[in-house]
């Protein structure tokens, strides 16, 4: 058995967040042959199980790495098999660190998206992550338990969020995690989560060693995963720091189906 964790936006969708025919035919030959394969992405559950949905992977042996390797998620049990979420104590600071900055800060429930004001961040985060969304000055009033993550968002400042960061790298150290999945998106979640380690959690699960783990992805919060697998996969796209960390690099990029063809060499199929 083999196991394939790709990460989506740059990856296994293409530029119009679609997974195009070939790769669909790829990731269908993959399952038949009784391999699994594991969505893993920054985006919530929801979300991902929308992609899934959208591409009709209705296949057995498809799991989810949802939120940054926060929610590992059985898709034919329909069922959360491990979780790991940030404190609600620390949604207040966070949210008033970023204010300090000027910068968007949001979180979720378990069905929506919860931002402080209906802005151009959320509007633009919303172009693709098609969630509801709840308006709640203070984040802290709109939860009931840790959420999974939380997200910082400049569209055009990229500074501002590197000063952000900065201002609570002690404070965050052992607790949260902060990770970019593009120039617009700093990460915030639970120190002990992240996509290596759901890697390695469901080689575990299903006893597959590491080396017959495969991780495909194009930002930073892939590379984690990308080290943890036994081959990791930066796409074409991907960033130079992607590159540097990966064992293989896709000839081609996310909008000419790189990780299949990638995959069927490296599997040769």
């Amino acid at each position: 058995m083999k196991l394939l964790f790709t990460d989506l936006d740059g990856t296994l969708l293409n530029n119009d967040s679609q997974v195009s025919p070939d790769t669909r035919t790829f990731l269908h030959d993959f399952l038949q042959a009784g391999n699994k394969l594991i969505l893993s992405s920054g985006r919530p559950l929801l979300s991902i199980l929308e992609v899934k949905e959208n591409a009709g992977l209705t296949q057995p042996g498809i799991f989810l790495t949802c939120s940054n390797g926060t929610q590992i998620y059985d898709c034919d049990r329909a069922c959360s098999i491990w979780e790991k979420r940030l404190s609600l104590s620390y949604v207040p600071y966070l949210q008033a660190q970023a204010d300090n900055y000027g910068l968007h800060i949001q979180t979720y429930t378990a069905d929506a998206i919860v931002s402080p004001a209906e802005d151009a961040e959320i509007t633009y985060y919303r172009r693709k992550i098609h969630l509801p969304l709840l308006i709640s000055p203070n984040l802290r009033d709109a939860l009931t338990e840790g959420p999974f993550k939380m997200l910082a968002i400049s569209l055009n400042d990229f500074d501002k969020l590197e000063a952000f960061r900065s201002s609570i790298s002690d404070w965050a150290q052992n607790k949260v995690r902060t990770i970019y999945s593009n120039h617009m998106y700093l990460e915030l979640f639970d120190w002990d989560a992240g996509k290596g380690n759901a890697v390695r959690f469901l080689c575990d699960y299903f006893h597959v060693p590491l080396s017959d783990a495969y991780a495909a992805g194009d930002a930073d919060n892939d590379i984690s995963m990308l080290a943890a697998a036994g081959t990791g996969i930066a796409m074409l796209n991907a960033s130079e720091k992607v590159k540097q960390k990966a064992d293989v690099i896709t000839g081609l990029d996310n909008d000419h189906d790189g990780l299949a063809a990638t995959m069927r060499q490296l599997l040769h199929i």
